[in-house]
């Protein structure tokens, strides 16, 4: 049985079909896989690994309808809202970035199912249905979808070594990961008590929101909307639980505090573009940016950087960068920070993850290195090789492996 049609005799298909929201065709395949070879311009990328994902349906819009004698055929009925469902990805709480695109791309595919991989919402839907009632009674109409959650890793470049001793570049899982959401398309159709649907079907779905059993549902009633108890008590859980779900993803991992005291290494580096004389320098002015410049005698160690609180888990170090110059540690701006092409900034040091980075390394003998932030997940480059270019974060790298660097020891 259709989803968008009710028990046979008893209603006829829509008579003018709600526009369901654009979703882009699922992804072919995922752009790497864990353990295929990568090589040194793939330091700086990064691409979605999908761990587990769940299809629930879900009733978007509902309202309880009476059709009496004289009133059959077709009406157009205004619905309530009864849950929303927003695209997110990760930390956005919104969809920005080439990375998140890839990722729900990767969930439809492995789903097979046509999904939103751009930032929308269900409260964007029409909440009126146009359907032709062909015999009267008491019925359930209904807008829904298949919410799609679930949760991703991201795949970087990185060396492991093999069972010889020696090292290669291989894709791997890196530490870094979230959640995601997303719905396939809108569904709409008529229900009611008495009729036999499938369990987990949104008719059910909606079934359940009748008042089935109760007084409303088998008293008479003059034709038109009625109002449902449990319709509106799913409404307020739900809205209460998309608010509460909200605040707990946009806070930031920690606040950041007062200075504080790291634990640096003795080894002053630049971070330079391999083979090219700019290499990573630190503003003077704390509203400035992190951005290309030339080593000169006149830099005054703001290209100087020693790797802080240096951690390391499965080949992957984590560190915190102090610059010599400034004192201050690079870091990306807490206002938005999951803004796609943001500039690396420095400021006062802390323990915020905002200030921790993933460095992914080049076989031994090479100082070949990609940069991630611990909690955007976003790894960092530059648009274009220049003198004042700023460095900033990319959802999925530098594509054109402009996002590999070299640690040059000074």
């Amino acid at each position: 049985m259709a989803t968008a049609t009710a028990a046979a005799g008893l209603a006829a298909t829509p008579a003018a079909a709600a526009p369901a929201a654009p979703a882009a065709p699922a992804v072919a395949q995922q752009a790497a896989q864990p353990g295929q070879t990568c090589t040194a311009a793939d330091l700086g990328k990064r691409h979605p690994v999908i761990k587990t994902t769940e299809v629930s349906p879900t009733i978007t819009h509902f309202t309880g309808w009476y059709v009496t004698e004289g009133t059959t055929g077709s009406q157009t009925v205004s619905t309530s809202t009864q849950t929303t469902i927003s695209v997110a990805v990760g930390v956005n709480g919104n969809v920005q970035g080439s990375f998140a695109v890839e990722a729900l791309g990767s969930v439809g595919a492995s789903l097979g199912l046509s999904v939103q991989v751009n930032y929308t919402s269900t409260s964007t839907v029409s909440d009126s249905i146009t359907w032709n009632f062909l015999q009267p009674g008491y019925y359930g109409l209904y807008k829904g979808t298949k919410k799609v959650t679930g949760t991703y890793g991201s795949l970087n470049c990185n060396r492991v070594q093999q069972g010889d001793g020696s090292y290669a570049l291989k894709w791997v899982e890196g530490p870094d990961g979230g959640s995601y959401t997303t719905y396939s398309t809108i569904e709409e159709g008529a229900v009611r008590c008495e009729d036999d649907v499938p369990a987990t079907s949104l008719m059910a779905k909606a079934q359940s929101l009748l008042d089935c059993g109760s007084a409303t549902a088998t008293a008479q009633h003059a034709a038109g909307p009625v109002p449902s108890a449990k319709a509106t008590a799913a409404r307020h859980t739900a809205e209460s639980a998309a608010k509460a779900t909200g605040s707990a993803e946009s806070a930031p991992a920690t606040a950041p505090g007062a200075r504080a005291a790291l634990t640096c290494g003795t080894d002053v580096y630049k971070i330079a573009v391999p083979g090219k004389p700019l290499s990573w320098g630190a503003p003077v002015l704390a509203s400035d940016g992190v951005r290309l410049r030339p080593s000169t005698i006149f830099s005054a160690n703001l290209d100087r950087w020693r790797l802080c609180n240096v951690t390391e888990n499965n080949g992957v170090l984590e560190a915190t960068l102090w610059n010599g110059g400034s004192g201050w540690c690079a870091t990306i701006a807490q206002q938005n920070p999951s803004t796609e092409r943001a500039a690396l900034m420095t400021a006062a040091c802390a323990e915020d993850d905002l200030q921790r980075f993933y460095i992914y390394r080049d076989v031994p003998g090479s100082g070949k290195i990609g940069v991630q932030n611990k909690y955007t997940g976003y790894m960092i480059g530059h648009d274009r090789y220049a003198d004042g270019e700023f460095l900033r974060q990319y959802s999925s790298g530098r594509q054109d492996g402009t996002g590999t660097y070299e640690l040059v020891k000074v």
